[in-house]
Order: C-alpha cells, then sequence, then structure tokens
C-alpha cells in the first residue's frame, strides 16, 4: 500500500529543524501540487531551488522527515520555479514513483489541509498561531488558548464474503471505472464494528456477521485513517442500493476479478487478496 515505504521511514515526531540543500519542498493549490512529471518519475522541489526567495525561513512549515531528509510546506508564496515544475492533481501524482516521495506527499496533503482549514479560533475568531513552545504539532489561540490539532477522520472499509463471491460497488457521481469495497465514516459514539454493520446495511441492504479485522491505512488525500475488515454476509443476499452513495453493487466471484498492478489502496489490496485466497479471508 501507499505507506509501505521499507527500507525508507516517514518520521512524524516534531522536531522541527532548519531547511538545508537536499530538503523537499511541498507546494500545494487546493487539490494540486507542484510537481516535474517530465521524466518516468515525479519530483518535487528542493530547497536549494527556492531558497534565495525566501529572506527568512517563517513562512515555511517543516513537516516531518523522511529518512535524513526534511520536508517543508510553503503556505501563500509566489515562487518561481524551473519551467518543469506544474500544478498536478493528487490522482495524477498517486501512482508515480518514487513511491516513498508520493507517500511523503499525500501525507504533506494532509498536513496543509489542515492548516489551510484553521486559520482563525473556531471558538473566538482570532488568528491562530504555531504552538509557541514548539514543542507541539498544534495550532494555538493567543486570545482563548484554544488548541486545534491535526484532523484525522477514522473509516471503514469493508469486503461482505458470500461464499466465493465478494461484494462490489461502484460510487455515484464518479467517473471511475474500477471497482470499490463499502466504506464510510464512523460517527459519534460508535466502533468501528458497529460503523460496518451500518454502513453496509445503508448502503446495500444487506447484514454482515463474523467480522475479521485486517489492517489500516493513513489516507491523506481525504484526511482519513481506514480500517479494513473483512465480513460475512448474514442471511438474505438481495442488494438494495442507496443511490445517493453508489451507482453499481454486485456479488462477483473471485475467479473473475481481475488483478490488477497497483498497490498503493487498501480496497485494491483487500479485493486481490481475496481474489487469490477466497473465504480464507474470514479466517
Amino acid at each position: 500500500m501507499i505507506q509501505d515505504i521499507t527500507p525508507h521511514h516517514l518520521y512524524n515526531e516534531f522536531t522541527p529543524r532548519s531547511p538545508q540543500n537536499g530538503d523537499l519542498i511541498f507546494a500545494f493549490r487546493d487539490r494540486k501540487l507542484l510537481a516535474d512529471l517530465s521524466a518516468n518519475t515525479c519530483r518535487f522541489p528542493l530547497w536549494e531551488n527556492v531558497s534565495s526567495q525566501f529572506p527568512t525561513t517563517t513562512s515555511l512549515i517543516w513537516l516531518f522527515a523522511l529518512d535524513q531528509t526534511s520536508c517543508f510546506l510553503v503556505m501563500d508564496a509566489d515562487l518561481d520555479f524551473p519551467e518543469t515544475y506544474t500544478f498536478h492533481s493528487l490522482q495524477e501524482i498517486r501512482g508515480r514513483e518514487p513511491k516513498h516521495h508520493i507517500f511523503a506527499a499525500m501525507t504533506a496533503f494532509h498536513l496543509y489541509d489542515w492548516y489551510r482549514n484553521n486559520r482563525f479560533c473556531g471558538r473566538c475568531g482570532t488568528p491562530v498561531v504555531p504552538d509557541p513552545s514548539h514543542k507541539e504539532r498544534m495550532l494555538s489561540c493567543p486570545q482563548c488558548g484554544n488548541t486545534i490539532y491535526p484532523k484525522i477522520c477514522p473509516a471503514i472499509i469493508v469486503g461482505v464474503i458470500d461464499g466465493e463471491r465478494i461484494l462490489l460497488t461502484k460510487y455515484a457521481g464518479r467517473n471511475n471505472p474500477n471497482y470499490a469495497l463499502i466504506a464510510g465514516f464512523t460517527e459519534i459514539g460508535e466502533t468501528a464494528e458497529e460503523t460496518v454493520m451500518r454502513e453496509v446495511y445503508e448502503e446495500v441492504g444487506v447484514r454482515v456477521k463474523n467480522l475479521r479485522y485486517y489492517k489500516t491505512q493513513p489516507w491523506g488525500m481525504a484526511s482519513d485513517l481506514l480500517i479494513g475488515y473483512y465480513a460475512e454476509l448474514d442471511g438474505d443476499p438481495s442488494i438494495t442500493l442507496d443511490r445517493n452513495e453508489l451507482s453499481t453493487g454486485l456479488w462477483m466471484d473471485r475467479k473473475d476479478i481481475i488483478i490488477e498492478d497497483e498497490d498503493f489502496s487498501l480496497t485494491r489490496e483487500m479485493i486481490v487478496r481475496f481474489a487469490k485466497t477466497g473465504r480464507a479471508v474470514l479466517n
């Protein structure tokens, strides 16, 4: 999956440091990221590409370290870059190489989205500032003392199994041709397991039992932490679609699943795992 970057490692401990040559610079415009896709790989700007345009580094935000390389976010800066660097959608960048740089970019977007959506205190309206103590990744209100931490939204994704069939869906209003699994956000006062049972019934009208936890995935593009489960059909397999959420819902035999060469998403990994092992995923 996108976070599987061994032997590389993303160190998210909050240990801010000054930029130096070789450090990565991430610059976003809404859901687009500055990158050079002119070769077969994806390249992001380095500190030495922009350092002359920064009289001070106060407008840089230290994000995290990728191995020994610091990663920085540029907010609201109009910089000059080599002409090969242009803004590309996250979808364009997602499947590129090197994979550890792509994972860093998606994680950087998670933090960019948090910073741009939290410029003012939600309690009193005062502009917020980074933690004055420089000890935590948080924003603080100098007026009322309110503190704001990065938003992480727990969400489930579930492969519903009926013998050697799995329930596959497609989202309403999207052009993605690939099948997906049922997914949804955890609501207030709800366990992840309760979310599985509720989302399955709401979206396709079937009941499930025998939930089996699989694994999790950070998904920076939506500020999610995805929690993957398999579950067994409980009773009637008839599908009743929630047309506001889904355009398609069907049972597919595992022998009919087309195994795609894509290792970025939890969805794809779970579908491929079922195609290879069948209902053994419930063991």
